[in-house]
């Protein structure tokens, strides 16, 4: 594997690609943050370090408003453009995409996969809901993705928990993991029956196997 970074104008400001590169890859995960934290976030550094063993490429997208410097996340449509804009680059290397992220990042990927043609989409910790609002689904941005689809999410979210997600349907209906334990951040308590460690690769291996399954 071999790293590099890239910075990447866009309409939205300048963005940063953080290239995690496979030898041989066949296919290209792309994955930005949320809006409260970064690329370090423990899943994105975990996919990172596991997906190109599998022949997979790893780009970990740092977003116009983190690279600015701003500690408060740009409006949905200015982080669409944002993602828009630096998409040339990710579909550079000629390989097949699939549009990802975390929380927000995740509800960027779904909202544009069809578009700008994923080959599909990976939602980390997809916020289903604010915290205590059930009400205020997001369901639409997912299911509306319109490409093959897997969710991860921790058994404790307060964004939405697994059983809160509606049944699969559609042309291309998600699959969900739960990552048990898991808050919005994939963390575990100490207490639980399951360790960081379990949590973390519940997630590489979930992930690399349904990218497995796309390469089919």
């Amino acid at each position: 594997m071999t790293t590099r970074t890239e910075s990447v104008d866009t309409p939205a400001g300048e963005a940063r690609i953080t290239w995690h590169t496979a030898p041989g890859a066949r296919l290209v995960l792309a994955v930005s943050h949320g809006a409260g934290g970064g690329i370090e976030a423990r899943d994105l550094q975990a996919l990172a370090a596991a997906l190109p063993a599998r022949g997979i490429t790893v780009a970990l997208v740092e977003q116009p408003w983190r690279v600015a410097g701003k500690k408060v996340a740009a409006a949905p449509k200015v982080l669409d453009e944002g993602w828009r804009g630096l998409w040339p680059a990710l579909t550079g290397p000629g390989l097949p995409v699939v549009a990802g992220g975390r929380s927000a990042g995740a509800r960027v990927a779904c909202r544009t996969a069809a578009e700008l043609g994923a080959a599909g989409v990976l939602a980390l910790a997809f916020p289903l809901h604010p915290p205590g609002r059930p009400e205020k689904s997001r369901a639409e941005e997912l299911t509306g993705a319109d490409r093959p689809a897997l969710v991860v999410q921790g058994g404790r979210d307060p964004f939405g928990r697994p059983e809160e997600f509606p049944a699969p349907a559609g042309r291309h209906p998600y699959e969900i993991v739960e990552v048990a334990h898991g808050d919005h951040g994939f963390a575990v308590p100490k207490k639980a029956a399951t360790t960081q460690e379990q949590a973390l690769l519940t997630i590489t291996e979930a992930v690399g196997e349904w990218l497995a399954r796309l390469l089919e």
